[in-house]
């Protein structure tokens, strides 16, 4: 058997499993913390040569050898994934496994990657115990120092330690060399949903610790006594018994000295234990920390200290709930990938910590680590920064579902080595971070006796957290009902939502939902709402943190991202691995600024608008509102009335209060404006991850201030004139024509300048969006939904001196489609130039053959192409629809066409705004034309059309059109999140069904009248 595909072996003279922790020289270099001053400590990243082969039998002979000629080797990048430098294939997949399944054999074409290097040992390892670590390496590798076989290892996102003290020489050159095999035994354990990427992609690390100094320690910091003081047990393993002594102290954030004591061992094992009244309990929104410092002495001499952050905190089941400081907290968390789109799985702590501060300052207070531990300074930062953390074992079997026996290798006991080694060396390294509060065994690997065993030796290792597994559908082992993509609601699906508030015995995650692929997802206010309502259902975690894309540049210097796919590989999932809520430039999409707003801290519900009180409820599990200064507006449209500040008081949490905002209402002083309040609740002080004043959570509320609109009598002439297939309409300075074969507005002047192409056309198709994935064959392939046909079946007119009224009536249809929309255009054209347009809809022939949905109702229009400049009253600044929606706040924005386009990695449809009131589109002169419903419309504009996002694969594929497409509909379809989730729930669908549309339309001038006013006008035939 080859070594590399023997299961039974996951390692050989690799070290026992550890925590991951430095030795410093003194006290004083322990508290600085830097592996810089370290007992000894060289980091081995950097230029390596290269070779790559097609397996590992083609090496050359004694390719380990300290003299083997490296002159011809290529030259790669340590830590890095070979297949992001231009060796082997780039292959993303979900699921499938890229070779037969025959465990645990692999292919004879296994690439391999020959890594060498050379390095100096300097004087400060002498007499110390060398170790060489790595800490992550996919998939399997062996390693040889000075010629001479050091090791062998595998578990591709595990840390790996190797002792190669009497293998180096001191004060001289040393030849380090690794091969990596792509494909091992291990690789059936390691088919998690991402790009299949391999090498040496994490640290390199070279180590000198005192040789009797301490192998291991655990440290336990729990509560006690109500979670008011501190239970901390230490237990600690010396590499051997040399009449050390330890010294333990506990030092809180100001370095005071809470605690010391000095034990002798009892062998090679030392252990403390004390109470520490009145600590401070670490949570997540409250991440209090302390250090303990370990020293080990040798007849008074010191040989070592180790610092160690603890924070304490409990961690319980109580019923069908889980506690942490006894509280049943609500997790709102992410599901986090290690990624980088240059540098594939290279993630550098830099990049780790700005993850974090952005989920802090989104509202996001947990992480899965999926589906495999991350490097070490990962979880020092979720400590630091306050994050709940479900570690993840290395462990995915998913493409064993497809070959009905799932169970494959996870029920069979031949292979509980491999399955129990990987959590063993997670819980060895991490078990010392507070921020971790559970033990997750894998993912989508079905169940057997390997995880019952996994579970057990989780519990020997570490009783003071919980077991979770998705796999364990019958909660068998584990403490938490742990479920993924459970729907809301479904006429079939055997399990939803309301069974798992009915019938769950134990308490529940989503340890997957929300998959936030492209536009959406939709529907989190409704998940949010069950888990505040029902204390069992203690929150989840959306799938994704980050899109995965592939950074990639056009012959001419265009960026974009390429996905699955796109480098021939087959089979793929193509862009499902762009499911992310930051996109892979890093910018926060449209989704996930309306998860903070789901999970904002504070839901703000009103009282009595009218005497200015309003409820808040504090949404924390241990902070009090007083850390928010509320900041208040009163806003009538555009125009600020009134603001200030309140410093917000005393509100526990969990706690409701009511507050007075306001004395009084504003009177209506603008004729015909929208009066509403915005709140915001802005820091206080400055936080660890934010400023003062940065914002963390928001509310609305539209005034209950009436006043009048601005009343306007249209006066003028008209003329008509009607040509062989067209009619002219001409007033004071504007010209209106419609083509009377095809039943549509062609043409709208004003003041000698062309503004709109084409007048409205009714539609029910928008471009596919990710979240449509599974029902896109449906609507395309059978319904031909994106193929619409409009047929005249009638054109009339009338016109007076000061009024002209157009009304078309048609069919409108689909390919092969025995359903149809009976619509009637009506276009009101005044003598002053407006426009005010009408279009009903009423579905006629075989009802019985209509889909259960549509994309949209509604019309688009194509406007001049300088119109570019922006402005509306509407739900903003971003994208919202029906089922995402929250973030959204009324107000008027002023942006351009191109800023209202969210450019997503695969082209879709986006940027829709709800109870968009007005809109005005105008060129840099002010020139333009305004759109207004004062009851609120659905708007969006961008320089393409559905076809065009319909067809592109890339950002690069999209070109501009020479006219502005304007969208504006009666309904948008909601998002959903289909793609691996809830469909559109029932509540937000766009039926098939009767439906008006109206909205006024104006060419004008902002130098002659603003479109905040113009907007507010009512057209009347005279004045009472």
């Amino acid at each position: 058997m080859k070594q590399w595909e023997n299961y039974q072996v996951d390692g050989i003279n690799r070290m026992a499993p550890r925590a991951h922790f430095n030795s410093y020289p003194t006290r004083e270099r322990a508290l600085i913390g830097e592996n810089r001053y370290t007992q000894a400590f060289k980091n081995l990243n950097g230029v390596w040569k290269f070779m790559f082969l097609p397996a590992p039998e083609y090496s050359p002979e004694n390719f380990f050898a300290s003299d083997f000629d490296t002159t011809t080797m290529d030259e790669i990048t340590v830590p890095g994934n070979w297949q992001r430098q231009g060796y082997g294939k780039m292959h993303y997949s979900d699921l499938w496994y890229n070779f037969p399944i025959d465990p645990p054999y692999v292919p004879t074409e296994n690439p391999t990657g020959i890594y060498k290097r050379t390095f100096e040992v300097g004087a400060e390892f002498k007499d110390q115990t060398i170790i060489l670590r790595f800490c992550g390496v996919d998939s399997a590798y062996k390693v040889w120092v000075n010629g001479q076989m050091v090791g062998y290892s595998k578990g591709a996102r595990n840390e790996a330690e190797f002792d190669i003290t009497d293998l180096v020489y001191l004060h001289e050159v040393n030849d380090l060399t690794v091969q990596v095999y792509q494909w091992s035994d291990g690789t059936y354990l390691e088919d998690q949903d991402m790009w299949w990427l391999s090498g040496i992609y994490r640290d390199v690390e070279l180590l000198g610790v005192p040789k009797n100094g301490i192998q291991d320690f655990q440290v336990t910091a729990n509560l006690l006594h109500d979670y008011q003081d501190g239970d901390l047990q230490i237990t600690a393993t010396l590499r051997k018994e040399a009449g050390q002594t330890v010294q333990v102290e506990l030092l809180d954030e100001k370095q005071n000295v809470l605690y010391t004591a000095t034990n002798q061992p009892q062998g090679t094992q030392v252990k403390f234990e004390t109470q520490i009244p009145h600590v401070k309990p670490w949570s997540a929104e409250l991440p209090h920390l302390y250090t303990v410092l370990m020293t080990v002495k040798h007849a008074e001499q010191v040989i070592e200290v180790i610092p160690q952050t603890v924070g304490f905190r409990s961690i319980e089941v109580v019923g069908d709930t889980f506690l942490v400081n006894g509280v049943a907290i609500k997790l709102k968390g992410v599901n986090r990938h290690d990624y980088n789109p240059r540098n594939g799985r290279v993630v550098s702590e830099a990049e780790i910590e700005k993850d974090i501060i952005l989920m802090k300052q989104f509202n996001i207070n947990a992480i899965r680590t999926s589906h495999y531990p991350d490097a070490y300074y990962f979880y020092d930062l979720c400590d630091r920064y306050g994050m709940y953390v479900i570690d993840e074992t290395d462990l995915e079997c998913h493409g064993f579902e497809l070959t009905k026996k799932y169970d494959w290798i996870s029920d069979d006991p031949q292979w509980e080595t491999a399955f129990v080694n990987r959590l063993i060396r997670m819980i060895a390294r991490d078990r010392n971070h507070p921020s971790i509060i559970f033990w997750s065994l894998g993912n989508e690997s079905s169940f057997g006796c390997n995880f019952r065993k996994m579970a057990e030796v989780a519990k020997e290792m570490d009783p003071t957290r919980l077991v979770h597994y998705e796999g364990d559908f019958d909660a068998e082992v584990v403490d938490v009902y742990s479920t993924m993509y459970t729907w809301l609601e479904h006429p079939t699906r055997k399990l939803l939502m309301k069974d798992v508030i009915k019938n769950a015995k134990k308490p529940h995650i989503l340890c997957e939902y929300g998959h936030a692929m492209g536009n959406g997802p939709g529907n989190l206010k409704e998940y949010q709402d069950l888990f505040y309502a029902h204390g069992k259902l203690q929150g989840g975690f959306i799938w994704e943190w980050f899109d995965h894309g592939i950074e990639s540049y056009t012959e001419d210097g265009r960026k974009y991202y390429r996905y699955g796919g796109d480098f021939g590989d087959d089979p793929t999932n193509g862009d499902f691995c762009i499911d992310g809520l930051l996109m892979p430039d890093r910018t926060p999409s449209p989704g996930l600024y309306e998860y903070k707003k789901v999970i904002e801290p504070v839901t703000t519900e009103k009282v009595n608008l009218q005497e200015g009180r309003i409820k808040l409820i504090n949404r924390y599990d241990f902070t009090n509102l007083q850390i928010f200064d509320l900041v208040y507006e009163v806003m009538a449209d555009d125009q600020l009335l009134t603001s200030g500040h309140i410093s917000l008081p005393s509100i526990p949490a969990r706690q409701t209060q009511e507050i007075q905002l306001l004395d009084e209402l504003p009177l209506a002083g603008e004729p015909g404006a929208t009066y509403y309040l915005n709140l915001s609740y802005r820091l206080r002080r400055n936080t660890s991850f934010a400023p003062a004043g940065f914002e963390l959570a928001t509310a609305q509320f539209v005034l209950p201030i009436q006043s009048s609109r601005i009343l306007v009598s249209p006066r003028g002439t008209l003329q008509v004139s009607e040509g062989a297939t067209t009619l002219k309409i001409s007033g004071n300075n504007f010209t209106v024509t419609l083509d009377t074969v095809r039943g549509q507005l062609i043409d709208y002047q004003k003041d000698g300048q062309k503004l709109l192409k084409r007048g409205p056309q009714f539609t029910f198709w928008r471009a596919s969006t990710s979240n449509d994935m599974e029902i896109v064959t449906e609507m395309k392939q059978r319904q031909f939904l994106h193929l619409e046909h409009e047929v005249v079946r009638d054109f009339s007119w009338q016109a007076s001196e000061q009024e002209a009224v157009v009304r078309v009536k048609t069919m409108h249809g689909t390919t092969n489609s025995a359903w149809h929309f009976d619509c009637q255009y009506e276009y009101r054209i005044l003598a002053t130039g407006d426009i005010l347009f009408k279009l009903n809809g009423t579905p006629d022939g075989k009802l019985d053959m209509t889909p259960d949905m549509l994309p949209r109702l509604g019309v688009d229009l194509r406007l001049n192409p300088d119109l570019a400049q922006v402005r509306y009253f509407g739900r903003g600044p971003r994208e919202n629809y029906v089922d995402s929606r929250e973030a959204g706040l009324l107000g008027v924005y002023t942006t351009d066409v191109d800023s209202l386009f969210t450019n997503y990695v695969v082209p879709q449809a986006n940027g829709n705004h709800l109870d968009t009131k007005w809109a005005s589109l105008t060129d840099e002169r002010g020139q333009g034309m305004l759109f207004s419903n004062p009851s609120g419309i659905n708007f969006s504009a961008s320089y393409y059309e559905q076809r065009d996002l319909d067809e592109a694969k890339h950002t690069i594929d999209l070109k501009k059109r020479d006219y502005v497409v304007l969208n504006l509909d009666y309904q948008q379809n909601a998002l959903g999140s289909f793609s691996c989730g809830q469909w559109q729930l029932e509540k937000y669908r766009t039926k098939v069904t009767d439906f008006e549309l109206s909205f006024r339309m104006t060419g004008f001038n902002q130098k002659e009248v603003r479109d905040t006013v113009l907007a507010r006008e009512e057209l009347v035939d005279e004045f009472d």
